[in-house]
């Protein structure tokens, strides 16, 4: 019974082994491609999980913190509050077991359950990849890329340009890490490679991984041994003139310093704790004084009345820089490991993004001949002829398709089809679905053939006729024959064919 707490530890073992054997059973079948691969690893990882469950449900009732299996043991032995009675702890167990079956009177014993299990092997996981990650074959980063070039770089750089960079943290510049938009734009690169690496590799321990990074780290960062962030200045106690998002050495005046506008002196301003109202002016001469002046010797005016830096004279600011550049420098580190982990898909986005580019690069180059062709044409006419040097089907713009989408379906593939006249079709896809046209099915009708599956790739009289002549050879040798083959039986046992029977009845022999 489901209901005592010793069946269901007994059902909890099984459900384990059984698992344990379908995980077995699973991974022997090697998978015929990444998507299957990819099937095989979460349906893994789901009975990884559904074995955690069930084992820790056993640790707890082995636990017997309440003392209920102990109970039933005992309950089982015949121990009452009266005392010992074997065969009474039996009838009422009896009784138990008959009021079950009559409130579930449509209740079973399940005699094999290794259907439902074995169900579990051919389920294909529910896996989210989109278009661009091609069921995780490459990474799709546009929106980070949007972001990497968000962060105020002297130009914005290309995709492909940025796959090659964007493992680098190290050649970043200080300055720029310490900015609000920076550390977000880690938190969604880490956050993103995180789930990717989790879609595409299932069975990897990510967080024992990531937690092993982390020790590391730790030990590299007491040592200022982290690449991008070796030991600097805070090692006398003073924060980086470069946190401030302004670098104060490259500004002698404060007329130089107001060229960088309202915002960004605000933005620095607010990072050390300072006021950072006023004009532009104001702000500038206020953030000047920090380049002579450290900021524990500033006047408390300056700063944000009830800040830390207020009240600590800058102390408290320089920790807060110090636990920021810790955790920005910690993030930097895992997405590293991650991207080690993922070098093959990276590569491989890489050469996807190019050969992209090369088509791109393709179509503008076709397009710049068309314009310069039209231009050096001289006509009156208001419509000019359409220059198409590559023979391009027509779209239905009337203009050329694109030259990617034309390789794309193969329309440079000829098929011809005798059966339809020797016609002519362009491209795989209009050739397969040219057998269910009117055109292919008016030429199977004058041959008098059926057109059905079996004639599907056939594009020849001569062969077609010969398949059907094979079906109907093979229609006739299994075709019923009840002369030959309905048998009879005499009084003495002999069988006889239909035939034989009747001959030898009308002898009179039978």
């Amino acid at each position: 019974m489901s209901s005592t707490l010793l069946e269901v530890t007994r059902a909890s073992h099984e459900e384990v082994e059984r698992l344990e054997r379908l995980i077995v059973k699973d991974l022997q079948n090697e998978p015929a491609n990444n998507k299957d691969r990819l099937f095989q690893s979460h349906r893994v990882r789901n009975m990884i999980e559904n074995i955690i469950s069930t084992t820790e449900k056993l640790v707890e009732i082995y636990e017997d913190k309440d003392n209920a299996r102990k109970d039933e043991i005992a309950a089982l032995g015949g121990q009452t509050a009266t005392g010992t009675n074997v065969f009474s702890a039996f009838y009422d167990r009896l009784k138990e077991i008959r009021e079950y079956h009559r409130r579930h009177p449509a209740a079973r014993v399940v005699v094999d359950a290794n259907e439902d299990y074995e169900g579990m092997l051919k389920e294909e996981p529910v896996i989210e990849f989109t278009g661009e990650e091609a069921f995780g074959k490459y990474l799709d980063m546009h929106e980070l890329y949007n972001q990497f070039n968000n962060l105020k770089f002297e130009k914005p750089i290309e995709y492909s340009t940025y796959l090659d960079i964007f493992s680098q943290p190290h050649n970043i510049p200080r300055k720029v890490k310490f900015t609000r938009q920076y550390r977000e734009y880690m938190e969604n690169l880490l956050e993103y490679l995180v789930y990717f690496f989790q879609r595409t590799e299932p069975l990897q321990d990510l967080d024992r991984i990531l937690s092993k990074v982390t020790a590391e780290f730790e030990e590299q960062w007491e040592n200022g041994m982290v690449q991008g962030w070796e030991k600097n200045a805070q090692e006398n106690g003073h924060v980086p003139a470069d946190h401030t998002v302004i670098d104060l050495d490259f500004y002698s005046t404060v007329e130089e310093l107001k060229e960088v506008g309202p915002e960004k002196l605000k933005e620095a301003l607010a990072a050390l704790g300072l006021k950072s109202g006023g004009t532009i002016q104001q702000r500038a001469e206020r953030l000047f004084l920090t380049k002579h002046t450290p900021l524990e010797k500033l006047d408390k005016k300056h700063f944000v009345k009830g800040s830390h830096a207020s009240e600590l004279n800058g102390g408290a600011m320089n920790s807060k820089v110090v636990v920021n550049s810790k955790e920005i420098a910690l993030m930097e580190t895992k997405m590293n490991k991650l991207c080690d982990l993922l070098d093959e898909t990276i590569v491989r986005t890489k050469e996807n993004v190019v050969k992209k580019q090369a088509l791109t690069y393709d179509e503008m180059e076709a397009e710049r001949e068309e314009e310069e062709t039209q231009a050096d044409t001289e006509s009156d006419d208001e419509e000019q002829q359409i220059y198409n040097p590559l023979k391009l089907p027509m779209g239905w713009d009337g203009k050329p398709i694109p030259y990617w989408l034309y390789k794309l379906h193969g329309l440079g593939q000829e098929f011809k089809c005798e059966i339809c006249g020797n016609y002519s079709y362009w491209g795989r896809r209009a050739f397969e679905r040219h057998f269910k046209e009117w055109r292919h099915q008016h030429g199977m009708r004058c041959l008098g053939i059926p057109n059905t599956k079996n004639f599907n790739e056939i594009t020849s009289i001569e062969e077609a006729q010969e398949l059907w002549k094979r079906i109907q050879a093979r229609q006739g040798v299994n075709k019923w024959r009840p002369d030959l083959e309905e048998e009879y039986e005499d009084k003495e046992g002999n069988i006889y064919n239909k035939k034989t029977y009747t001959d030898l009845q009308r002898q009179g022999l039978i």
